[in-house]
This record gives C-alpha cells, sequence and structure tokens, in this order.
C-alpha cells in the first residue's frame, strides 16, 4: 500500500495545468476543522500557508480569514495544553520533594514532561514556513488537492479531499471497521470499486511515496531463528525526478449532524515494478500520462476497457528508495 507520499499540498501549483479551485470547498474545510480542533493535524502545512496566505489572490479574504482563524486557534490551543501540563509538573514535583512522594506523581512528572516538549515542538513547527515548493507528505485521514472534472465546465477543477475513501453506503463506523481504503487496488476495481470506478476520477500529483517494508525482505533473506520482522520505512522516487500524476478514485459524503460533506479519495495501486519488488514491497502507485488526465477525469461507466488502457500505459518510471530516518 501507499500509506504516504509526498504531494503538491500547495494547491496553487495545480493552476499551471489549469487546474480551477473549489473556493467553497476550501472555505468550508478551514471553517469545519477550526471547529473540530484539528486544522493542524489534518491539513498538511503547504496547503495551510496557501490557504492563509493574502497576498497571492487565488482565494477570496473571507476564506483566508476562516483559514488564518484556524491557525490561530490552533496556536491557542497547544499552548493551552503546555499551560495546563506545566501546572501538572509543578504539582508532582512539589508532591515528589514532599516527605510521601507517590509512583503516581513520579508517572505525571514523566507524561507532563513529555507533553510540554512535545507542544513545545509543535508551536515551533508552526512558526516555521512551509517548504518553497508546495510539496508536502500526507497519511491516510490527511486532506489534500485533488484535481477532478467540473461538472458544470467540463473543465478541470480541484478540492481538497480526505486521504481515506468512503465508499458509497458506507457509515463512519464502516470506516473504522475497515480503515485501508486510501489505496484502491487495481484488481479490485470492477468489485470493491465498482461504484466509484467509471464515475469518480481524480488526479492527485505526488513528487515520491512510502512504503513500510520489513527488513528482512528489503534485505532479500528469510528471518534467522528467533528473529522478529522489523518494519522500516522507504522513500521511492523517480529517479528522473518528474512529477507523478497517480490516478484515484473519490467519494462525496454528503452532511450529517454538525458535519459539512467532504470529498474523500482513494489512489489506485498495482502490482510494481521489479525495482519496488526487490526493495520488499508489493504495491505501486499508478500514475498515468499526462496526455490521458482529461480522459481520465471524465470516464464512462459503459467503458471500462479504455478506463484499464489508461492505466496499463502509465508512466513507468525507475523508482530509486533509500531508507528514511
Amino acid at each position: 500500500m501507499c500509506y504516504s507520499a509526498q504531494i503538491w499540498a500547495d494547491f496553487r501549483k495545480y493552476e499551471r495545468i489549469g487546474g480551477k479551485l473549489n473556493i467553497k470547498e476550501f472555505t468550508k474545510l478551514a471553517g469545519w476543522t477550526k471547529k473540530k480542533g484539528n486544522w493542524v493535524k489534518v491539513v498538511p502545512k503547504a496547503m495551510r500557508r496557501a490557504m492563509t496566505d493574502a497576498t497571492s489572490g487565488v482565494l477570496d479574504i473571507g476564506t483566508v480569514e476562516v483559514a488564518r482563524e484556524a491557525e490561530t486557534e490552533a496556536i491557542a490551543l497547544i499552548a493551552s495544553e503546555i499551560g495546563t501540563q506545566e501546572a501538572r509538573l509543578v504539582e508532582a514535583n512539589a508532591k515528589l520533594a514532599s516527605s510521601k512522594p507517590t509512583k503516581k506523581a513520579e508517572n505525571d512528572r514523566r507524561v507532563a514532561t513529555n507533553k510540554i516538549e512535545a507542544g513545545r515542538k509543535k508551536l515551533e513547527d508552526l512558526a516555521l514556513p512551509a517548504s518553497a515548493d508546495g510539496i508536502d507528505r500526507i497519511w491516510p485521514g490527511h486532506f489534500a488537492p485533488v484535481m477532478i472534472r467540473d461538472p458544470e465546465t467540463g473543465g478541470r477543477m480541484v478540492v481538497p479531499m480526505r486521504y481515506r475513501c468512503r465508499l458509497p453506503g458506507w457509515t463512519e463506523a464502516d470506516e473504522i471497521e475497515k480503515p485501508g481504503t486510501y489505496n484502491a487496488r487495481r484488481d479490485k476495481l470492477s468489485t470493491v470499486w465498482r461504484k466509484v470506478f467509471g464515475y469518480n476520477h481524480g488526479i492527485m500529483i505526488v513528487d515520491r511515496f512510502y512504503e513500510s517494508v520489513y527488513l528482512h525482505n528489503l534485505q532479500q533473506r528469510p528471518l534467522v531463528p528467533g528473529e522478529r520482522e522489523q518494519s522500516v520505512e522507504i522513500l521511492f522516487s523517480p529517479s528522473t525526478g518528474e512529477n507523478l500524476f497517480v490516478a484515484c478514485l473519490w467519494t462525496y459524503v454528503e452532511p450529517a449532524g454538525d458535519n459539512p460533506g467532504f470529498y474523500t479519495f482513494a489512489a489506485i495501486t498495482d502490482d510494481p515494478p521489479f525495482e519496488v519488488i526487490d526493495a520488499g514491497h508489493d504495491r505501486c502507485p499508478v500514475p498515468i500520462q499526462e496526455e490521458d488526465v482529461d480522459a481520465w477525469l471524465d470516464p464512462r461507466s459503459n467503458d471500462y476497457a479504455s478506463m484499464y488502457a489508461i492505466l496499463d500505459r502509465r508512466v513507468r518510471p525507475y523508482y530509486e528508495h533509500r531508507l528514511t530516518g
């Protein structure tokens, strides 16, 4: 599975290839994540910075203001948590210095110290600028710009989508039970994904992707007696340095209760090339040819053959790899 990827997180980059932003959806995302308090958690930094930038003229001032409010509230929440943990630390230290120190106080001191350090790191990270190239990393559950076909104009439209697709008919409980729908296997498109494949197609532009593999598979050896499986993270990137137009499927989740409607998506994966197999992994995203983008975004549900042909004509770069960390 492609569980993480470096993508074009700055949606303004999509304008260079004809993508028009759906302002309403970006405004909704800022307001919704502000209300839920997860703006920083689910929106990549490059995307957040683009949404709070009033100088670009891409988003209207109302959207920028909501995004800035979400950023301000996120900072305030982290600062508040640091304050709470600092008070907890003072109390724990006082108890430990008393004539009757307790194990609870020891645990409170440890937890508070760790949370204070984590909170300060978050604030430091929030103060840093996003990468100048607009590239950022996403994980399942994050929102990312995805290009789809505008149903009104037929042109290319960019909307924020959550990287984990909620299949038609599914509830939030179904997602929790089956959390792996951030990827759509090519050999399952006409079965598991039959209500989406041929109907709702999108494109995510990827710079590189990450996979978790077992160390012994990476080293192309069996486990030795008594050895436990050890997972390591591998970064794969095309040797040419090109951007990859990864084929995606998407759905729209209708509003429910206090939650607004939102888009979700999955990246299509297939059997990998030999160099990815040699690195210990068995799946790979499917990047299509740039000249096939418009045909992919405007599918025909009664013409699977054409859609499969686009996937089979995929770009086939050589993927270099290295261990992260």
